[in-house]
Parts: structure tokens; sequence; C-alpha cells
């Protein structure tokens, strides 16, 4: 097979960002574009000279891989399906709304043997900051991630822990561990019908705590981290481009010399892996961490709202 025939699932934005990638990849042959709205399918699509589909089934036919980018809620029944039809995936994050069933999904395409990538670009820009080279485990990670209302209400379907938290719980995992001992979370409905401010504490096996905030209602932007190791802290605002360095590592900031285009990067991880030319740089095995964290968070924040 010298190009992967690729197919997106959802035109919406990151669907457009996805199909543009597979449309300019020298490995992806881009051969269709689905949405549950034909007209919107096939707008898109003809963008790059690629046949719009609403008939799933007919759609993953045409494909040897499938990028899912439609709404959170199904991403595991999109996934699953495609894997049964013997297609590669790569689905935006979360892998599912489960840790049982993220860690099934992922069973399930290793037995078959297709490749299952999750779409945690973040991890590379951590790799790329030298952050995931550090050779100590951090005593504590502190994070902020919030904004405004997505446009149009993007990710309505599902709370913020699962739309930004999951970012810097993927994190908290590659820097902590897989293993959690104990969650502490928080959270409040602010205009949407699930939560869209958060706050999770995490104590982990490896003796490190996590400590996260997320917000979708907040006025302004802000994203900041503060990683504490036996060695000393890191400290960064990213928006800002911020750095406090005082551990004995070499960590930058300002990576976009050496990572101009992080999505980018993913998915030509993934044409690769899908070719046969190398690992999958975010297999799902890995990422079904950040998914039982997501959902022990959910919980835990859940009771403690019925209570109060």
């Amino acid at each position: 097979m010298s190009r992967l025939k690729v197919g997106v699932a959802g035109a919406g934005v990151f669907g457009n960002y996805h199909a543009q990638k597979a449309a300019a990849s020298a490995r992806a042959e881009l051969v269709g574009i689905f949405d549950v709205d034909l007209d919107r399918a096939e707008t898109l699509a003809a963008t790059f000279g690629a046949r719009g589909f609403s008939d799933y089934g007919e759609f993953i036919s045409q494909c040897d891989a499938v990028v899912i980018a439609v709404p959170a809620t199904w991403h595991e029944p999109l996934a699953r399906e495609a894997i049964e039809a013997h297609c590669h995936v790569l689905v935006e994050k979360p892998l599912a709304l489960s840790g049982l069933a993220a860690r099934d999904l992922a069973d399930e395409a290793a037995a078959r043997g297709r490749i299952l990538q999750v779409g945690h670009q973040e991890r590379f820009v951590a790799k790329a900051m030298g952050v995931l080279a550090i050779g100590e485990t951090p005593l504590l990670i502190e994070s902020v991630r919030s904004g405004p209302p997505a446009p149009g209400g993007r990710a309505g379907d599902v709370s913020v822990i699962w739309d930004l938290m999951i970012h810097d719980l993927d994190l908290a995992a590659m820097l902590l561990g897989r293993d959690f001992t104990h969650v502490e979370a928080t959270g409040r409905r602010v205009f949407s019908d699930f939560i869209d401010e958060a706050e999770a504490k995490f104590d982990y096996a490896s003796g490190g705590r996590a400590h996260l905030r997320a917000s979708r209602a907040a006025e302004i932007r802000e994203r900041t981290m503060r990683v504490v190791y036996p060695s000393g802290e890191i400290d960064i605002d990213f928006l800002t481009r911020r750095l406090i360095n005082t551990t004995p590592y070499e960590v930058k900031v300002d990576i976009a010399a050496d990572l101009p285009d992080p999505l980018g990067a993913a998915d030509e991880g993934f044409y690769a892996a899908c070719l046969g030319l190398a690992r999958s740089p975010v297999p799902a095995h890995g990422a079904v961490a950040a998914v039982a964290m997501a959902e022990a968070a959910e919980a835990a924040a859940l009771a403690a709202a019925a209570v109060d």
C-alpha cells in the first residue's frame, strides 16, 4: 500500500482541519467526508475533490483509515464500527466516555491488528518543550485551562472535564503514572446541561498529586501549568510564554520552530503507523488512563453537587 485511503468523520471545524492534513499528505489520499448532514459533508468534501457521505457504513467501506472528529458522545460507537470493518482509526479526545469502554476499544483494535490512535496533541507539545524527557517523577502538578464558551456550543454534549480537562489529565498520567489512589472534585453548570467549570485533585500511586482546574465559562483565557519536582519547579504561562524553571533540566516554551503544527504531526504519525513505517505516537492503550481519570472526576463532582 503506497498511499492510505483516509476518510474524515465530521464536517465541523476539526473535521476540516483533519481533512486539510490528509489532502496535503504524501502518505494519504482523502477519499471522503462523513457527516449526518449530507450537504455539509459534500460541501467540505468538494473543497478537496473528495466525496461526501451520510451513510457511515458506506463511508468506512471506502477507507483504509478513518479520522473521527465528531461530538464526544459518538466517539466510541463510530470508532468501534470502523475497527470492526478493519479500518485503522484516529479518534479525537476523549477515546470514550468510560474507562471500561476505552480499554475495550483498545483491546479490540489490537486483536484485529488495527491502529487506534487518540488525538492528544498536547503530548507533542510537552515533548517538544522537553518536559517528557525529565528524569524525575513530579511531586505536584497544578494546571489551569479556561476560557469563554466555544462558538456555536462546540463540545456542549459533554462536561468541561471531557472537553478541556482531559488534556491535563492525559499529561498528568504521562508524568505521574496511570494509577491514581484518590480523587476529589467539584463542578458547576453555568450555561449548559453539563458541568462547565470543574476542579479536581488526584493522588497517585507514585506519590505525586495533581490539582487541575478547567472552565469554559470564563471571561478571559488562562492556560498555566506548574510542575514541582524534588530538584525544583517549572512554572509556565502558555499564553504569555512566561517560563520559570528552577530545575537542572532544559525546558523551553517557544517551540514553534520545532513543532510548527502539532495536529499535522499527530496525523502524519498516524498515517506512518497505519502504513507500518512507525509506531503510533499516541496508542489507545496509553490513553485509557485519562479516560478513567475523567470518569472518576466527573462522578466525584456530580456526587459533591448532589450533597451540596
